[in-house]
């Protein structure tokens, strides 16, 4: 099923809210992975899954989900946001990650749980909903990242032709010769152990994909993509995994996508999303049509464009009723 979406309204997130528990998991003996408990504790259970990979988690986040019915759980990934170490690449793997999910999961006693992610926080989601099918009550993806070879080339090479200012910008820090293989090039930059080396790397990799995540210039999402603990986990762990492939093998995230064709989704996807392109959200949807597939008309990438935000908080919404009306018939 697809739509289109109406115009976007005035900010329709919940209203602020603070964590009733927090704290460190302990996943391996380098990385710590930090958590987050929100909302109703005795609620339906979502986890939210950040972007990058390595971009990390904030308080907006909470804000998708009605406080009185869901048990939101937060966690920043390995070497991302609030998790220790900072930028950290060692024992740092998508299937470590769906692990970390897991051990989460069974921490709070969780059976199953409603899955929302978006950018690489969809890849992600994917990539657990089809290791673990059983564990999931649904699927929330925004601007759909699979990961793919050419998927990667558009970010580092592609977007020059919709933002040409931000990609000369991110491109010519790197001196000419070296600048046909620019993963390669920031790569070895941002693992400098030298912070003259990565950070300067960092913050031009963040300022890069903050000018390129909106429809309109918004200087805010720029400076926090560009800030020092933000560009560091992003940029590192982005460079890390877009060099091995995500650890995944080719394709393997569409291959394997009916694996999860029984559970519920909603895709929601910015028509203008130039860090992410339609064409493979469409891809995604072409593979997978049972779920529910919202194009929203007038949006960029971020969750935070006010017809995205919309629908993602609507998309919560719909599958609490979805729950609700489950429950009850089980009574």
């Amino acid at each position: 099923m697809e739509h289109l979406t109406p115009k976007p309204q005035a900010d329709s997130l919940y209203p602020k809210i603070e964590p009733y528990e927090y704290g460190w998991l302990d996943v391996s003996p380098v990385h710590q992975v930090y958590w987050e408990q929100c909302g109703n504790p005795n609620g339906i259970p979502v986890i939210f899954l950040h972007g990058g990979p390595g971009a990390g988690a904030g308080p907006m986040h909470r804000r998708f989900f009605d406080p009185s019915f869901y048990r939101i759980i937060i966690f920043d990934q390995r070497g991302a946001g609030r998790s220790r170490p900072l930028g950290e690449t060692r024992e740092n793997t998508t299937p470590l990650l769906i692990e970390d999910m897991e051990r989460l999961r069974r921490q709070f006693g969780v059976e199953r749980w409603l899955v929302f992610g978006g950018s690489w926080g969809s890849t992600l989601a994917i990539a657990y909903a089809e290791t673990h099918p059983e564990r999931c009550l649904g699927l929330i993806l925004r601007g759909i990242f699979l990961c793919r070879p050419s998927e990667i080339e558009w970010f580092l090479y592609g977007l020059r032709a919709i933002f040409p200012e931000a990609w000369r910008r991110f491109a010519h820090f790197i001196p000419a010769n070296e600048r046909n293989d620019l993963l390669r090039a920031y790569h070895a930059r941002l693992m400098d152990p030298d912070p003259a080396v990565h950070l300067p790397a960092a913050r031009l990799w963040g300022s890069y994909e903050g000018a390129c995540s909106t429809l309109l210039p918004n200087p805010d999402t720029v400076a926090h993509f560009s800030s020092d603990p933000v560009a560091l986990g992003l940029a590192r762990i982005e460079a890390h995994y877009f060099t091995h492939n995500i650890f995944l093998p080719d394709n393997s995230l569409l291959d394997n996508v009916r694996r999860i064709a029984h559970i519920p989704g909603i895709i929601v996807q910015g028509r203008y999303d130039g860090v992410c392109p339609i064409v493979t959200a469409d891809d995604l949807h072409r593979a997978w049509p049972e779920a529910e597939y919202v194009v929203v008309p007038d949006a960029g990438h971020s969750a935070f464009e006010p017809g995205i935000q919309r629908e993602l908080v609507r998309a919560a919404q719909r599958f609490m009723h979805r729950l609700q009306r489950v429950s009850l018939a089980s009574t």
